[in-house]
């Protein structure tokens, strides 16, 4: 069952936390005055984080977001939470950086993205955000929420010469809080269903279950509920 809390279903109040997350990215990427209404943005790594990014973006009035991944199963939910593209690292014409960039391009006015947001934690991943954007684009890295490893970029190429703005976003503050709650209203009043990214709950002693389930990429927000 489901059961509303002041207006949030149970769900949606678990949602809390991870949206924060994303909500406080949203504001850390505005700074750099790129994101608008017109704006493509592609969101790389569809993990819980990855997937409530692409809510809070189409619920802030963004039309165009393209989802990367490599599970298909998540890339479809991406689609339902506003994503309008999507790129399989696992599809044989998507299994290069070059035909990625390719299939990107294509949707993206023949230049790349004008934002991205960098949701994974793998460094492989990481450095190959920057060849999805265009000139005088921008990005913010918030998939290192701890120290996951190094990667290796030409920052000539990958920053410089197409003179990309960056920010880094981590963890969150109080103030995040009452936005991330309008937020999660206004998921309601768009109709987004954001409640269907908690797939299973457990409870506490049944910690072990969670995580096995957790590792084998089976769900995507795994909360446990204490009874």
């Amino acid at each position: 069952s489901i059961f509303v809390v002041n207006g949030m279903t149970l769900d949606e109040r678990m949602l809390i936390e991870p949206a924060c997350v994303c909500v406080h990215s949203l504001a850390r990427a505005k700074t750099l005055d790129i994101i608008d209404f017109s704006s493509t943005v592609l969101v790389q790594g569809c993990g819980p984080v990855g997937l409530v990014m692409i809510t809070v973006l189409r619920a802030a009035g963004i039309n165009h977001i393209i989802a990367v991944d490599g599970n298909e199963d998540r890339l479809k939910v991406a689609q339902k939470m506003g994503a309008k593209t999507t790129v399989c690292f696992k599809r044989p014409d998507e299994d290069t950086l070059d035909k990625r960039v390719a299939k990107v391009q294509a949707v993206a006015n023949g230049v790349g993205v004008d934002f991205a947001f960098q949701c994974t934690g793998a460094p492989v991943a990481a450095a190959d955000i920057y060849a999805y954007i265009r000139r005088g684009g921008g990005m913010c890295e918030m998939g290192f929420f701890v120290n996951n490893g190094e990667y290796s970029v030409n920052p000539h190429f990958a920053m410089c010469n197409k003179e990309i703005d960056i920010v880094g976003s981590w963890d969150y503050s109080a103030e995040d809080y009452p936005k991330t709650v309008a937020f999660l209203k206004q998921c309601q009043e768009m109709n987004i269903p954001i409640e269907e990214l908690i797939t299973h709950t457990f409870p506490l002693d049944q910690m072990n279950e969670a995580m096995e389930t957790n590792v084998a990429q089976k769900g995507i927000k795994i909360a446990y509920i204490a009874k």
